[in-house]
């Protein structure tokens, strides 16, 4: 119910509708004039393409963890399928597609899911604040994004679900948002040059001292970013020991 509201309400989702609904347009239309082995041979590679994007949806499903990474994933087969569809016809229509996802790239963006769950947003200042008082949690972890990553977006429903399964008396979850606050990135060594890899970026603070981050310094040498999960987070950070241990008053 949430996606499909986001579909009618984002124009990002609105643009990727309208864009595939004027393929059918464009289909009755050209079935006036294409021969009659052409639109049978299209008809033939459309069921295909049915198949095929109702086996990856499946697939999909299971594997992805938010909505954002199914979707997004979905949205990007579905372009393959029709340009190569729409190149039966004509290869200026498949042209012509490619242009207008190509302008629905550059001109909108996928929305951020914007529940926080229990986390806070905070600006450097303010996380500054928390961590030296020393009269708010003993752990505070914090996620450094920004909506101009693709990874950030997609792995934007994570970190609040997970703040509302392990927020606790000891541990606090945060959010600073780099895009508005790029200097924090320098301050707590995160790089924002090139492709980006480092967002989003996961750092455990114990009082005032860092004591655990992922992805790790120096990841992106070597790798690509890893996939992120909430089991992949929460045992990088051993967040249910941290739980254990605020039940038991350790």
């Amino acid at each position: 119910m949430e996606a499909m509201k986001q579909v009618v309400s984002e124009t990002y989702y609105l643009s990727h509708f309208m864009a595939f609904f004027s393929y059918f347009v464009v289909r009755s239309s050209a079935a006036a004039v294409l021969s009659p082995h052409i639109i049978h041979h299209l008809f033939y590679r459309e069921i295909q393409a049915v198949l095929a994007l109702s086996l990856l949806a499946a697939i999909k499903i299971t594997k992805e963890e938010t909505w954002e990474e199914f979707i997004d994933n979905m949205l990007f087969y579905a372009k393959l399928l029709l340009v190569a569809i729409a190149s039966i016809m004509d290869y200026h229509l498949a042209l012509w597609f490619l242009v207008v996802f190509l302008v629905i790239y550059i001109l909108t963006q996928q929305p951020v899911f914007q529940k926080l769950g229990i986390s806070n947003k905070l600006t450097p200042l303010q996380l500054e604040a928390l961590l030296t008082e020393g009269k708010t949690s003993r752990y505070w972890l914090v996620e450094f994004r920004a909506q101009c990553s693709s990874t950030c977006i997609r792995a934007s429903r994570i970190f609040p679900e997970l703040s509302i399964a392990y927020s606790n008396k000891n541990v606090s979850f945060g959010i600073v948002d780099l895009g508005l606050f790029p200097n924090a990135a320098e301050k707590f060594g995160i790089s924002l040059g090139g492709s980006m890899g480092q967002l989003p970026t996961y750092i455990l603070f114990e009082n005032n001292a860092e004591i655990n981050r992922f992805p790790a310094f120096g990841f992106e040498e070597k790798f690509s970013h890893p996939h992120i999960t909430k089991k992949l987070i929460a045992h990088h950070f051993q967040l249910d020991r941290l739980r254990i241990e605020s039940v038991h008053g350790d």
